[in-house]
């Protein structure tokens, strides 16, 4: 598992566009697998779950990615998994370091 969080500026929905274009663009196995999006009061927050295949784990891994914004500030939290081949511990998390890194290039 990997994780990549920071707080972000400028537009909340122009930042999502930028996530989910940036992620299905960046591989041709990448694809977005499911969406959640709710508010309340002055807070908003988009999930995102994404997959593709890893050629180097040769299998397949997720990412979580979790846009939240709250009085103007906006944070960005993303978790991979998936990656492993071993049965009891992790071993071989190349895949999934490799999904989050398309993430952290788009910032």
């Amino acid at each position: 598992m990997a994780k990549y969080e920071r707080t972000l500026t400028g537009s909340f929905d122009e930042i999502l566009n930028k996530i989910v274009n940036g992620i299905l663009n960046s591989s041709m196995s990448a694809s977005l697998e499911d969406a959640s999006d709710f508010c309340g009061g002055n807070a908003r927050c988009s999930v995102r779950v994404f997959e593709r295949y890893s050629y180097a784990g040769k299998n397949r891994v997720s990412m979580n990615v979790t846009l939240f914004e709250c009085d103007g500030v906006i944070r960005l939290s993303a978790i991979t998994s998936g990656g492993s081949q071993a049965l009891f511990f992790k071993l071989n998390t190349w895949g999934e370091e490799a999904f989050l890194e398309k993430l952290r290039e788009l910032f």
